[in-house]
């Protein structure tokens, strides 16, 4: 692991960015099918506050070890606070709702994440008013989004369970507020050190709700399946430690509405694992939408430099 962050490091700033948004395009998309995994024999709301405990403390001491001075109360306030809407609120309701629904359809109800932060970091104070060309590709991507979701889709492949449909709408737009308070709350100049903090904020609020809602009494290690520890396993190391590292890394060098477009392309890479894995069948629906979808994010990405404050 430290090779890689060395690695990543020393990389150009350019470099970097595009194997950020690597990172979180594809690894996230797949992160969907890994948590149907995991919550197939594991409560949810424990195996996710497990999942960034662990993640969490692995950041903090490496990125202590590499000399990041300690976090002030403030920035472990602000952290707590982000890990909280992004992880607990955010990736924990995922979490619950994938025990009721398939993994593509909740990467779709997800996908409504960039037009949550445009909006987010529009209304408040002294926010950032976006250019026409990020509102028109948030509406373009939201579009296909609809497409997908609509009648005929992959979304039927499952019935759709409607108070699952409500709390991932509700987590998108958690994981939104957490996304835009997160980028101007007080962090530490590591990436890795502002990460660790915020999985480990998160896992107190996660752990604290997986013990409210008596979760504890319905795990059993014995009882866990073999592709329920790998899909944790996953989780920990890819989902965590390098797609959500590049997350924040994203967050603190691009525009929230560029660092949001994983949210396209994410249910894109959910819906082919879902096909080839799952079998989960491909419609030309499908295929419509995420030309639609991945117009969208062109015209985001296309446009250049931050918004214009308003």
């Amino acid at each position: 692991m430290s090779a890689t962050l060395t690695a990543a490091a020393s990389a150009s700033p350019r470099s970097r960015i595009v194997a950020a948004f690597a990172a979180v395009y594809v690894v996230w998309g797949s992160t969907y099918l890994a948590i149907r995994y995991a919550v197939g024999t594991m409560p949810p709301f424990l195996m996710a506050g497990a999942r960034f405990v662990v993640s969490g403390a692995i950041l903090y001491a490496w990125a202590r070890g590499r000399g990041a001075p300690t976090p002030t109360a403030r920035q472990w306030r602000d952290a707590t606070i982000t890990g909280v809407l992004m992880l607990c609120l955010g990736n924990g309701a995922v979490g619950w709702a994938e025990q009721r629904v398939p993994s593509s359809l909740a990467a779709l109800l997800v996908a409504v994440v960039p037009l949550w932060m445009v909006l987010i970091d529009w209304a408040r104070p002294s926010g950032a008013r976006p250019r026409a060309l990020v509102m028109a590709g948030v509406i373009v991507g939201f579009a296909g989004l609809i497409v997908l979701v609509k009648p005929g889709s992959v979304a039927d492949t499952a019935p759709a369970d409607s108070s699952a449909a409500l709390v991932l709408v509700g987590a998108s737009l958690a994981w939104a507020c957490g996304s835009v308070f997160n980028r101007y709350g007080a962090r530490p100049e590591s990436s890795a050190l502002s990460t660790g903090l915020q999985m480990i904020g998160g896992s107190v609020g996660l752990l604290a709700v997986g013990l409210a809602r008596g979760e504890l009494a319905q795990l059993h290690l014995g009882q866990v399946s073999v592709q329920s520890w790998i899909g944790w396993w996953y989780l920990v190391t890819f989902g965590s430690l390098v797609g959500f590292t590049a997350y924040i890394f994203l967050l603190k060098t691009v525009s929230p509405a560029k660092a949001s477009t994983y949210a396209y392309v994410n249910p894109l890479v959910a819906v082919l694992l879902g096909w080839a894995i799952a079998g989960e069948s491909v419609t030309t629906r499908t295929l419509a939408a995420a030309a639609i979808i991945l117009t969208g994010v062109a015209m985001i990405t296309a446009s250049h430099g931050r918004p214009e404050a308003g």
